[in-house]
């Protein structure tokens, strides 16, 4: 059971020593699994530069390939083709243990019949460390992770918040050059998942340790992330800060795949340096555009939920700017309202409304948005 001093304790990692943080560089990394190597492969041809005290998340659905490339980072799977750098150095051929790197697993991995003082210590008794010097090592990352009064307890005896700092102590205690997390929160309940990515964040930050998670949560990439990595299929789709991957997604599967997203047919007019002239909701708009869009393009707008503006309109036909209003759903900090237009329903999110302003199934608004935050791209195969 979760307490509230497990949400509020904070991690004080100011005495842990660290290594150099390193460079991780992939270079044409392909995983097939099997003996034929014509099969799809589970990673295809990914180059990734990641840059030392980087915080780096690899973000997809399940099957994209982003934790096979993390389990071949650490060691533990072996690329088919393509190269594993850390540093200036190769370690395609490098065994995990011989990899200056540590790994934060989805079940913490704790060795249930050792103590927490035992378990922090295990990696530093394997290279056979002098007991005071191990003794010294993790009575420190247990006072830094406010674990010390927790040295002898069991893991069983722990909340998952408590767990999870226990893993992180076992890490970081090895002074790794490359941290490595396996969607470490997927195992806690919704509080103390936000709790403790912030947690994590600020410790990562302080040490400046370069850090590769793995997640298919897409509100602990954007919140925790420098850069995200977006897979699908086993490829690259875009690398980028959560800002510009979320305003400016490089695909169809990007901007549907991060947040909520609506996808609007247009008519386009004129394309110019930056943007595009169009038509839509019985409209003309210029709005930012994808590089590849070009005036021969197959495209669609997309317009995120929290950028659609509603207004009371006399209307009473569905046409035009005019819409109706089918459903709408109440979530304290916002209402979400599914409205239909010529051009297709629209998911509309609203911050925060008073009561007067808010809308009933049936009532028809004026639709708009806000131009400069829409997005004409380009489309490849079938949009959502």
């Amino acid at each position: 059971m979760t307490t509230q001093s497990d949400t509020s304790t904070h991690l004080a990692a100011g005495n842990i020593a660290t290594a150099t943080p390193g460079r991780v560089t992939l270079r044409s990394l392909r995983k097939v699994y099997g003996d034929d190597k014509s099969a799809s492969p589970a990673v295809k041809d990914v180059d990734l530069d990641i840059e030392p005290g980087e915080f780096i998340t690899l973000l997809g659905p399940s099957g994209c390939g982003k934790t096979t490339t993390l389990r071949m980072i650490a060691g533990f799977e072996t690329p088919t083709e393509g190269e594993i750098r850390l540093d200036d150095d190769l370690i395609n051929k490098v065994a995990p243990n011989k990899r200056p790197m540590a790994m934060v697993f989805q079940s913490y991995a704790l060795f249930p019949h050792l103590s927490v003082f035992n378990n922090v210590a295990y990696g530093l008794k394997l290279r056979k460390l002098p007991s005071a010097r191990v003794t010294e090592e993790v009575e420190t990352a247990l006072t830094s992770m406010n674990l010390g009064p927790y040295r002898d307890r069991a893991p069983h005896q722990m909340s998952g918040g408590q767990q999870q700092r226990v893993a992180l102590a076992r890490a970081l205690v090895m002074r790794p050059k490359v941290l490595l997390f396996d969607e470490p929160l997927s195992n806690l309940d919704a509080k103390l998942r936000v709790q403790m990515r912030g947690e994590i964040r600020r410790l990562q930050r302080r040490l400046g340790i370069t850090t590769i998670f793995v997640t298919h949560d897409q509100d602990e990439a954007m919140t925790m992330s420098d850069r995200i990595v977006v897979m699908n299929v086993g490829v690259i789709e875009q690398v980028d800060t959560p800002e510009e991957i979320y305003r400016h997604p490089a695909s169809v599967f990007v901007a549907d795949f991060i947040g909520r997203a609506n996808f609007l047919d247009v008519d386009v007019h004129d394309v110019t340096a930056t943007g595009a002239d169009v038509s839509v909701l019985g409209q003309r708009w210029t709005v930012p555009r994808h590089a590849a869009v070009d005036a021969r393009s197959s495209v669609t707008l997309m317009v995120r939920p929290e950028s659609v503006r509603l207004t009371p309109t006399r209307g009473r036909a569905v046409g035009g700017a005019v819409g109706r209003v089918l459903s709408s759903m109440f979530y304290g900090q916002s209402i979400e309202y599914d409205i239909e237009t010529e051009a297709g329903n629209l998911v509309v999110s609203v911050a925060d409304p008073h009561a007067h302003e808010t809308f009933s199934p049936g009532d028809f608004l004026d639709v708009g948005f806000e131009a400069g935050r829409a997005w004409l791209m380009p489309v490849e195969g079938d949009q959502p």
